[in-house]
């Protein structure tokens, strides 16, 4: 089984990146979530990932964090969730705010997911409560004000700034009280641009 993979971007499309190898391209597909994340086209990357062997294929799942990864091999493990359903749920959400979700019960937030419905989002919390890899503190944010604060960060990188800066002025605003994610955007946004 191949379990990481280092190498140069070739390709990165929503339907996964190519990664070269020491002269060899692997397919691997990723979550829509951390395409963003993964660097561009002629940089090195280094993926955490699931070989997923069928009779009649052999794909490759990649992960940017092993947090990601843990996440991903726990739900092939519920009945009825594949790969592509695996990854489409890391796709919908990112994966702590998926866990935060899962620890509390949140059926609504989670059939937001393409793909998934009430009952599917009602059994994978039933089946998954616990046995989902603990959360790392970040800071001392509620998982309201940190949900608020990844979207923030998302909504920074798609505007063009660079994912640690952004990290940077989200937390400066959140650290002075500020808690909706359009004042969150709006305070980053006068950290970043005031340098």
């Amino acid at each position: 089984m191949i379990a990481s993979l280092k190498g140069i971007i070739l390709s990165k499309k929503p339907e996964g990146v190519i990664v070269d190898v020491n002269g060899v391209g692997y397919h691997v597909c990723v979550p829509l979530c951390s395409l963003c994340d993964i660097p561009e086209q002629g940089e090195t990357v280094f993926l955490h990932t699931y070989t997923h062997v069928r009779e009649d294929a052999l794909q490759l799942f990649g992960f940017l964090t092993e947090e990601e990864r843990k996440v991903f091999t726990v739900l092939l493990g519920i009945n009825g969730v594949g790969p592509k359903l695996g990854l489409a749920i890391l796709s919908g959400m990112h994966v702590q705010r998926f866990i935060e979700a899962i620890d509390s019960g949140d059926v609504s937030l989670l059939s937001t997911i393409p793909g998934l419905g009430q009952k599917t989002s009602a059994r994978l919390v039933l089946e998954l409560k616990g046995k989902l890899p603990a959360l790392n503190a970040v800071g001392a944010f509620s998982s309201r004000e940190k949900s608020a604060a990844e979207d923030a960060v998302s909504a920074l990188i798609n505007l063009g700034y660079k994912k640690p800066p952004s990290e940077k002025a989200v937390e400066k605003a959140v650290k002075n009280g500020v808690t909706t994610i359009e004042v969150i955007i709006r305070e980053a946004l006068k950290y970043l641009t005031d340098k």
